[in-house]
């Protein structure tokens, strides 16, 4: 008598078959798992060549003096530096009118460009606000020196009528940290604009729509709907601008070149690392104002990742 099995289940296949399909499976996740260890390869070099080793460097440098250890003695000496306050100050007053501007006015526009209707007008102001971006931060500077110049000045009136006469009245200490938050907006702020804009594309127009049906206005929706759904980014956001706002160099450099030190050399930190080092040549103060810095920007992004959950799964 011959026994024959019975007929597998519609839709469940045998498990002779299975175990090829599985044994394609898994080569195919180890072909993708090789290409992303390749991809992410070149990144990886990149990073501890020219920034674990340069960062271990400066570490090594700021507690060491010719090949001998110091201890804390570069830190105490640099912070017992008649510039090294003033310098503290300069930066912080720039990185909190930066991180202000930055954080309320982005957010604002990039929900004003986001509620436009109209297609072409969209594209087209997210267009205006992303082409200064694309300038070099040097360049940027060059450009902003004629338009900050009375003489020159395309808004030169405005200027007068604020009773500054010359290039030096507009630059000078007191005016440079609103001075520099206006240029690196003008520079940084539209790509940042672009992202918040995408940011705003992943709410779901579900909720969106019950908020309207509920009643809810445009400003309501900003604020109890948008805003929350935006804070990831903004952390984000302020991380990264606060970074790049305590390495504050190129722009006094170029103005104090052009107006003949009016804008001192050592106005921001790094521009006094970079006096210690290639002045002085004290490599070792130099690492140690590199390392102070570091660790401040360390500690306020610490604030900003916890503040901002932005490691948090939604």
């Amino acid at each position: 008598m011959t026994v024959t099995a019975p007929p597998a289940p519609a839709g469940v296949v045998p498990s002779g078959r299975r175990r090829p399909e599985r044994r394609r499976a898994s080569r195919s996740n180890a072909g993708q798992s090789r290409f992303g260890y390749v991809f992410v390869s070149g990144y990886t070099l990149l990073l501890v060549a020219f920034g674990l080793l340069p960062t271990l460097y400066a570490l090594f440098l700021s507690f060491t003096r010719n090949g001998v250890f110091v201890g804390f003695d570069n830190f105490v000496r640099v912070f017992n530096d008649y510039r090294f306050l003033p310098a503290v100050g300069h930066v912080a007053m720039y990185v909190v009118f930066w991180l202000v501007s930055l954080i309320v006015l982005v957010v604002i526009l990039a929900i004003v460009v986001h509620s436009i209707r109209v297609r072409w007008l969209g594209d087209t102001a997210r267009f205006l606000f992303y082409i200064p971006g694309a300038i070099a931060g040097a360049s940027s500077v060059l450009l902003w020196l004629f338009v900050l110049d009375p003489s020159v000045s395309p808004v030169s009136a405005l200027l007068r009528s604020m009773g500054y006469e010359s290039l030096v009245n507009v630059v000078a200490v007191g005016n440079l940290p609103v001075v520099f938050t206006v240029i690196a907006f003008w520079a940084g702020a539209g790509g940042w604009i672009v992202i918040m804009y995408g940011a705003l594309n992943n709410i779901s127009a579900d909720i969106m729509e019950a908020a309207r049906i509920d009643g809810a206005g445009a400003l309501q929706v900003a604020w109890h709907i948008q805003l929350p759904m935006l804070t990831k980014w903004i952390s984000y956001m302020g991380i990264m601008s606060l970074a790049a706002g305590t390495q504050l160099f190129v722009e006094p450099k170029v103005l104090a070149q052009a107006t003949k030190n009016v804008v001192p050399e050592d106005y921001s930190l790094n521009q006094l690392a970079y006096l210690y080092a290639f002045r002085q040549g004290d490599f070792s103060g130099s690492a140690a104002i590199s390392v102070m810095l570091l660790v401040v920007a360390l500690g306020l992004s610490t604030i900003f990742i916890f503040r901002g959950k932005l490691f948090e799964r939604d």
